[in-house]
């Protein structure tokens, strides 16, 4: 509504100290996001008063320079992205930043997401994140950006970055950085409900529907990832009649629109190519029934289309359970020892492998360095507990 994020987040924090001053006496309004909405708008509103009545007063002296600009109206509809949300991501995916600014910002202004959830999501340090942050805010207030919905090609344009900040934010919910929850679901649910809405708002991009397929067949598995402790369970002793059918049956319609117009011969990426992969695992109703060697294949192609170690990382599970540890291995070491530095990714791929290789006491060596990395208290517990498994079996 302002055009502005400086001073959006200026309104925003004006309306929440005002409701942390009147809510405790007057009670919690019955709709409080209309009651702080209202807040911020009408502060808005003086805004733009005082700062016209300045503007007169500047030109009756005969100081004024440029061109006179008129109070924005803010209640005019200028758009027609009806969910909030995805309007915010397409808003704040500003081409005058870089394309790892834009998500950043996005995930920060938008997604929820802290500064350290951040960083984690990009394999950076908090501090360098914070500076990417403040930095991409500089840059929209020195250009003097107005921040207007994109229409037309500027919209399609801007599809990569509003998908990735989509997937950032499920794969935050999905498998959560940080805390002692090995996840939360309501940053996933939410990150698909906007897969949703995008697929709805570009049925006709491949990428798109893959998006979306690949959020509901991984979603689909959300309430067998923990047991009845609370502790993870791995994919493969999911109890498989637990996981969502429904979302799988959407997920898999999703991708078979997505390879109709991928064989009119229309472009598909990363997001495709995931979700294919998830497909693999959501028809199989057992895990030894999982074509891991399709799996792997299409690792081998996502691995041209998008190089880069997180792929390398499932590529080297792909080919384990495909042609053996061994070959697994291979394809781990080839990253070099500096891959990852500081994620406990590496470290538990490693110890996976060598424990389905029978090399225990490595195994054990390799889970406790995970563990020793992560910052996730559930993760943490289970990989303490398989590095103790592994010990145990040990010849030592």
């Amino acid at each position: 509504m302002t055009r502005d994020v400086q001073l959006a987040e200026d309104l925003a924090q004006d309306a929440l100290v005002a409701a942390l001053e009147q809510w405790p006496t007057d009670g919690v309004p019955d709709n409080p996001s209309a009651w702080l909405m209202t807040t911020a708008k009408r502060r808005g509103i003086d805004h733009f008063r005082r700062a016209e009545v300045l503007r007169r007063k500047v030109t009756e002296v005969g100081r004024a320079r440029g061109e006179e600009q008129a109070m924005p109206d803010l209640d005019a509809q200028v758009d027609h992205i009806e969910d909030d949300v995805l309007r915010l991501i397409f808003l704040t995916c500003h081409p005058a930043l870089t394309a790892e600014s834009r998500a950043a910002l996005t995930l920060r202004l938008v997604g929820g997401l802290t500064t350290a959830e951040i960083a984690r999501g990009f394999l950076t340090t908090e501090s360098a994140m914070g500076q990417r942050i403040s930095r991409a805010k500089k840059t929209l207030a020195t250009a003097r950006v107005e921040l207007e919905l994109p229409t037309g090609e500027e919209r399609t344009r801007r599809l990569d970055d509003v998908m990735a900040v989509i997937y950032l934010i499920f794969n935050e919910g999905y498998t959560a950085t940080a805390g002692q929850d090995w996840m939360r679901p309501e940053l996933s649910n939410e990150a698909t409900r906007l897969a949703r809405m995008l697929a709805a708002l570009a049925p006709d991009e491949p990428e798109v529907l893959g998006l979306q397929a690949l959020l509901e067949l991984q979603g689909s598995r959300t309430t067998a990832r923990l047991d009845e402790s609370g502790m993870p369970v791995l994919l493969e002793a999911q109890d498989r009649t637990r996981w969502d059918h429904l979302l799988i049956r959407r997920g898999l319609a999703a991708l078979q629109r997505a390879e109709a117009f991928a064989r009119r011969g229309k472009p598909v990426g990363t997001y495709f190519l995931q979700a294919s992969i998830a497909a693999q695992h959501a028809k199989a109703k057992q895990p030894e029934h999982t074509s891991w060697r399709r799996i792997a294949a299409l690792y081998d192609v996502l691995a041209e289309v998008a190089p880069g170690p997180v792929v390398e990382l499932n590529r080297a599970v792909a080919h384990g359970r495909a042609h053996g540890p061994t070959a697994g291995l291979a394809v781990l070491d080839a990253l070099g020892p500096d891959a990852l530095a500081g994620s406990p990714l590496v470290p538990s791929v490693r110890g996976d492998l060598l424990e389905r290789a029978g090399l225990h006491e490595r195994a054990s060596e390799a889970f406790a360095e995970a563990a020793s990395r992560t910052s996730n208290g559930s993760e943490r517990a289970l990989l303490h507990r398989r590095a103790q498994a592994n010990a145990a079996r040990s010849p030592g």
